[in-house]
């Protein structure tokens, strides 16, 4: 009986690495992971994230991705960024959107990161304006957060969490599909 090869056991661990990032990532956002929870997660050492992955920066970049053509996958992304934006933000989230339009490295840091978060989306959306339909949907949950959590505009203080949810997915999930052309 042949045992695993070396390449094979090095795949098979940066496999572990990249879902313990991605369950790390989503539970405790970008700020609040570490590459000792990463690694405890994965069982390995912490050593081994970096020789695989280089820094928490790379690995967050790898592991946010979505597939490609997968609508389905943008979808449940977008579900899954309004429920957290819905909740309490964490001091960081809050810390930024505050500073976005007054501090220049703020701005700049918003930018770059909504920047990303187009270009992830727009290749898992179909048609030609994939692009103008993922920026609408990256803006429009930008738009909420600042209504909601920063403005605490009237019009959401007595609306349960679930209600504004399903809301926000309705549109959502209509930005995350090609629309039909009539003939």
């Amino acid at each position: 009986m042949t045992g695993k090869t070396r390449d094979v056991k090095r795949a098979e661990t940066a496999q572990r690495i990249l879902e313990a990032a991605q369950e790390e990532f989503a539970l405790r956002g970008f700020e609040g992971a570490t590459i000792r929870s990463i690694a405890d997660r994965a069982g390995v050492h912490a050593s081994l994230v970096m020789q695989h992955y280089g820094s928490k920066a790379s690995l967050f970049t790898i592991a946010v991705q979505l597939p490609d053509d997968d609508q389905q996958a943008a979808s449940d992304h977008l579900f899954d960024v309004l429920d957290v934006r819905m909740g309490e933000l964490p001091p960081e989230t809050r810390a930024l959107v505050r500073s976005m339009l007054t501090v220049p490295e703020a701005e700049a840091s918003m930018r770059d990161f909504l920047g990303e978060r187009v270009d992830n989306l727009k290749g898992s959306f179909e048609g030609e304006d994939a692009e103008l339909r993922a920026a609408m949907a990256v803006s429009s949950i930008l738009g909420l957060t600042i209504a909601r959590h920063f403005l605490k505009l009237r019009a959401f203080e007595n609306i349960p969490r679930e209600s504004l949810a399903n809301a926000a997915n309705a549109w959502i999930a209509a930005l995350s599909h090609e629309p039909r052309t009539e003939p």
